[in-house]
Order: structure tokens, then C-alpha cells, then sequence
């Protein structure tokens, strides 16, 4: 894995205003992306994956809202970029296949007019056989033929849509990508294809990627480092290969004891609890509730996204009791 920085993403705080309070969806989160490499972002529903994902494509929505923070790429802050250098960044430099991608297909208008639209909203100078080549060449890349152009969704199935999709976030053959549940709503057998395909583009481009979702099974096929998200906050950041060895943050030691192994037989445990409200977030550590180490300070302090050996990170007042 390269040591170049593709994207790096310092304190991004991004709240949702409400009648009552202002709820941190994300909360001080800072990681660095590294060209060519894949890192996996897990957590519960409402741990702040998604609403992370569109802030840094700058395209959340009121009530969220950006408080704070810096997201470095190519030596620009996306934060600060205007709404039409955005724009042009979009799918140049930084895509996303969105959650529930595949149903983002206009149903009334063929692939290729909707592959068209997003070359020509940023190379105007294309004349339209040259688009027609290149769109001929995308689809083969991610294993469909070319029949697929002159298509509607609606004639696809889901993990043909769902290539499709990989196809438009790759048009412009962008450094960054973020693909948020990439396989979602896809039996086990597609999903295997479509992660396969999206690894291979991805290795092809050499891009760095963002993977989002909460199969462990496929982060551990596909990812080079995990980071683990809970209400809010990046916990812990690992080599994929470390964190289902030896995780060190407690929230992340019982997500993989709530994992089957096919190496032991063993009950599997739940996780006590739910995730708290991020209206109402426990004082200190938002797991302490939750966690069967907890001490006192636990409650109290809030504990830093800290730094220890092997490239590992994580938020945890016991850590170095616990390795």
C-alpha cells in the first residue's frame, strides 16, 4: 500500500439541527486515506457512516450541516471549495455510489443518456462517438457488454444495476472513491460479484476507496484497514488482518465475538444494550453503558482517538491495560 495521502480528514464535525438541540451525526473525526488502499467504515445503524459518506461529497442536507473540520484532496479543502468547484470535483476526483444506488437509475431513460449526462457535465469537448467508446469500454470493465447502453433499468437485474452504478462512480476514473453499502439489498452470490468487481476497478485505477457497510465478511475479503464507527466517532482504526486477530477497542472485541466461526465452536454473544440516542449521549464514553470494562473515568472523560503500534488507533481509556 502506498504511503501517499489521497484523502485526509481532520476533526469533520457535522450536526443535525433539531427544535430542541443540535445532534453530532459525526463527531471529530479525523483518518487518512492512502492511495490505492481500501478502508472499511462498519458500525450500527445511526453510527454516522452515511451521513460521513455525503459530507464529504458535500451533499448533505438541511438539517445537517458541517460545524467544523478540514478533508484535504490534491492539497484543496472540500470543505471550503465553492458550490461549482465542487461540482466539478464530483466524479473527477471524489464519487460515491450511494446507498440504494441501483434504484438512483432513472427508469425512463436508457443507461447510455444516463453515462452520457456524466461525461458530458465535465469533458463538453467529447464529441459523442468518443463518449459512445468510452461508455463501450466502462461497462465492459465492470463485466457487462455493451447491449447493456441501449437498456433501461428496469430490463437489468439488481446486481447488473448495481454494476452500473460502479460504472458511472468510475467515468472519470476519480482518485476517491466511497461506496456506502455497496451491497446492499443483493443475495449472498451477487454480492460476492459485485464486491469483486468493484475491488478490480478499484485496483485498476489505482484508486484509494471507502467501503461502508456492516457485512464483516466482506470488509475482511476486501479491506486493507478497518475503522469502526459508534454514535458519532471513529473508535478504532486497524489492519484488517489485526482487528479480527486481536481488536482493542471493547465495542469492537464484542462486535467479533457476535461473529460465527467456522474454526470453533462457540455461543454467540450479542451485545448488551443498544446504541444510546445522539440526542442524549452518555456523559464521557458513549459505550461505557454497554461495556463490560468500564471503570469510573469511563464515565467521566471522553477518551481520545489515540495512536499505538502497527498503525492501530482507538478510543479507549484501558487499551494499554488490555494488549
Amino acid at each position: 500500500m502506498s504511503q501517499d495521502i489521497a484523502l485526509e480528514v481532520n476533526n469533520l464535525r457535522v450536526s443535525y439541527k433539531t427544535s430542541t438541540d443540535d445532534v453530532k451525526a459525526v463527531d471529530d473525526v479525523s483518518f487518512k486515506l492512502y492511495a490505492g488502499e481500501r478502508l472499511g467504515v462498519v458500525g450500527e445503524s445511526g453510527s454516522g457512516k452515511t451521513t460521513l459518506a455525503l459530507a464529504l461529497m458535500r451533499l448533505h442536507k438541511p438539517p445537517a450541516s458541517i460545524e467544523g473540520g478540514t478533508a484535504f484532496l490534491d492539497g484543496r479543502d472540500l470543505l471550503k471549495l465553492d458550490r461549482e468547484e465542487m461540482r466539478s470535483t464530483r466524479w473527477s476526483k471524489l464519487s460515491l455510489i450511494p446507498q440504494g444506488s441501483m434504484n438512483s437509475l432513472n427508469p425512463v431513460i436508457k443507461i447510455k443518456h444516463q453515462m452520457a449526462d456524466a461525461v458530458e457535465a465535465h469533458q463538453r469537448g467529447w464529441a459523442r462517438g468518443e463518449i459512445a467508446k468510452h461508455i463501450g469500454h466502462l461497462l465492459g470493465r465492470v463485466g457487462l457488454p455493451e447491449s447493456v447502453a441501449e437498456m433501461y433499468p428496469h430490463e437489468l437485474s439488481g446486481g447488473m444495476k448495481q454494476r452500473v452504478c460502479i460504472a458511472l462512480a468510475i467515468i472519470l476514473e476519480p482518485s476517491v472513491i466511497i461506496a456506502d453499502e455497496p451491497t446492499s439489498a443483493l443475495d449472498v452470490v451477487v454480492q460476492r460479484v459485485v464486491m469483486q468487481t468493484l475491488n478490480d476497478v478499484q485496483a485498476q485505477l489505482n484508486a484509494a476507496m471507502i467501503i461502508i457497510g456492516h457485512d464483516m465478511g466482506l470488509m475482511a475479503q476486501s479491506a486493507d484497514r478497518l475503522a469502526v464507527m459508534y454514535a458519532g466517532k471513529m473508535v478504532e482504526v486497524s489492519p484488517i488482518g489485526a482487528f479480527f486477530k486481536n481488536p482493542q477497542h471493547p465495542y469492537s472485541k464484542l462486535l467479533i465475538s457476535s461473529l460465527p466461526s467456522p474454526e470453533e465452536r462457540r455461543e454467540l454473544t450479542g451485545i448488551p444494550g443498544s446504541q444510546p440516542s445522539l440526542l442524549d449521549l452518555p456523559s464521557g464514553c458513549a459505550f461505557h453503558p454497554r461495556c463490560p470494562v468500564a471503570v469510573e473515568r469511563c464515565k467521566r472523560e471522553i477518551p481520545p482517538l489515540r495512536d499505538f503500534s502497527g498503525g492501530r488507533r482507538a478510543a479507549c481509556h484501558l487499551v494499554e491495560e488490555q494488549t
